[in-house]
């Protein structure tokens, strides 16, 4: 069973319409297809605004290894 956690792209709130589709066509062909992405605009006045990606990515070798080590119990653990 592969495990998937959400990742994030931010863009500045400052980009021209040329480098935006630009990027996002990027990121678009870059995702696998599982990777239910969705664009969301966050932050606020005071702060600035930016156009967020969030999508789903299968953990790396190095995360998977980090979370087997807290899984619990080496019995109830899942194999990769």
């Amino acid at each position: 069973m592969t495990r998937y956690v959400r990742d994030y792209v931010d863009i500045a709130d400052r980009t021209s319409l040329d480098e935006l589709i630009a990027r996002l066509t990027e990121l678009r062909d870059a995702l696998p297809a599982e990777a239910e992405a969705e664009l969301r605009i966050r932050g606020d006045d005071v702060f600035g605004r930016r156009l967020t990606v969030g999508f789903l990515r299968p953990l790396t070798e190095e995360e998977a290894a980090c979370e087997g080590r807290y899984a619990g119990p080496p019995e109830l653990r899942v194999a990769a």
